[in-house]
């Protein structure tokens, strides 16, 4: 006897939910970790969030920040804050320089989501997305010459939904609008209030079941780190390289890599090159960058060197090395609640005088979805008044560093991933960092 119910299931040991609380079944339309990252997550002991729970904190905090700034309601295009607002995605990337989605939540929390004309099912699964609707797209490829057309369509639908769901309050934040979206907001005289800045501080503060969401992900990001350290040798490109990492975090349900930060030898000073055909030479330093969207679209941006040869690196590479541990380390130490940015960019370790032009571009910044607010800058890039709020308990932070000989042959790039704790922190990165660079 045999069921097609249980050749569709997603993880076969399961019943018909995941640990998640989302449907064990294959076949279904939303995306999600994989039966390998469900395995590896029990292996290591850890508990998978409650889906569930998880999309209500979101929405509940998102409605109150515009309850608190006295809007009539929040409009959404970036589609990273629609994935917080209502965990849904489509096609993303092609998303971000084609925005045809958005999102309108309204002060009293009716949320409804504007989606491409051909996918209006794609956020079923979520019952806080009230309805589904098109006619966001207001982009040439999408419109050619009647933009001013289209963006007057979805102003009415915007007024409507706001005349019955946000109290007769035309003051609207907005993230990212198309132009003519903006133009016809105002001309039918909405106020534009800054819905960035809402959604970023927002986001900051992770629930209790994103933070088991985060530590999932990032398991599952070391994880394919792992691969890709077993996977590489000399004579292979870094783009070959690279690509394990890209496929690792695909296997077990991640969703894309937002940069291609992965060099090596020379290739690694100035940093920010990005991966090509150079093929790794035998005892040379490799380098890189997650910025990795992985499980539940959680970000994972964790940054290691390693040392790929039978010889030992020379000693101003492991100088470089330990100098960067201490820098990231130091830095650290000095994350718990109610510090400000402010104060950890005074009281931040002070990288040699040969290292200090190619310093990276901040010590530290949030992290959820994708890289977020705040930024903790070094003392000679300090802007007042743009990142003065105290962190809380439940933000992330990737913790940076960058020691870069100007004129050298390389460069030594670490970050780790730390959680801000009732009484200080917690490093959730345990990706061990090279021994014969750390020489030992």
């Amino acid at each position: 006897m045999s069921y097609h119910r249980e050749s569709r299931k997603i993880t076969p040991q399961y019943g018909d939910t995941l640990p998640d609380g989302t449907a064990n079944d294959g076949d279904r339309v939303e995306i999600g970790p994989t039966d390998l990252a469900f395995a590896e997550w029990h292996a290591a002991g850890l508990t998978a969030p409650n889906l569930a729970a998880l999309r209500e904190h979101r929405w509940k905090r998102l409605t109150q920040f515009t309850v608190d700034r006295n809007l009539g309601g929040l409009l959404l295009f970036d589609p990273l804050n629609i994935r917080y607002a209502t965990d849904t995605t489509n096609m993303q990337l092609w998303n971000t320089h084609n925005p045809f989605r958005a999102v309108l939540l309204c002060a009293d929390g009716y949320m409804v989501i504007f989606d491409y004309k051909n996918a209006l099912f794609l956020a079923d699964h979520n019952p806080l997305v009230r309805e589904t609707r098109g006619g966001a797209s207001m982009f040439y490829f999408a419109v050619g010459d009647r933009g001013e057309q289209a963006a007057a369509g979805f102003v009415d639908q915007i007024e409507d939904l706001l005349r019955e769901h946000g109290g007769g309050n035309r003051r609207l934040g907005v993230d990212k609008i198309m132009l003519h979206g903006l133009r016809a907001l105002e001309a039918r005289g909405f106020t534009v209030e800054d819905g960035e800045e809402l959604t970023e501080k927002a986001r900051a503060v992770k629930g209790p079941d994103e933070i088991l969401a985060m530590r999932c992900a990032v398991h599952s990001c070391e994880q394919s780190i792992a691969a890709m350290q077993a996977a590489t040798e000399p004579g292979m490109t870094e783009d070959a390289i690279w690509a394990v990492l890209h496929a690792e975090n695909i296997k077990r349900g991640g969703e894309w890599i937002e940069t291609r930060l992965l060099a090596t030898g020379p290739r690694t000073n100035p940093w920010f090159q990005e991966c090509g055909p150079r093929k790794l030479q035998n005892n040379e330093i490799l380098a890189f960058d997650t910025d990795l969207i992985g499980s539940y679209g959680i970000c994972v941006d964790i940054s290691r060197t390693w040392w790929i040869g039978d010889q030992m690196p020379r000693p101003d590479m492991v100088h470089a090395m330990q100098h960067a541990h201490e820098h990231m380390t130091h830095n650290m130490q000095l994350l718990k609640p109610g510090i400000t940015p402010r104060e950890i960019c005074e009281q931040g370790h002070v990288l040699d005088p040969p290292f200090q032009k190619q310093k990276y571009g901040s010590m530290m910044h949030g992290v959820g979805l994708c890289d977020e607010w705040p930024i903790v800058t070094y003392p000679d890039r300090w802007q007042d008044g743009a990142f003065e709020q105290p962190l809380e308990a439940g933000m992330v932070l990737c913790v940076e560093a960058l020691v870069s000989p100007e004129g050298g042959d390389f460069s030594i790039k670490l970050e780790d991933q730390v959680l801000i704790t009732e009484d200080g922190f917690e490093n959730l990165t345990v990706y061990p960092f090279d021994s014969a660079l750390m020489g030992n």
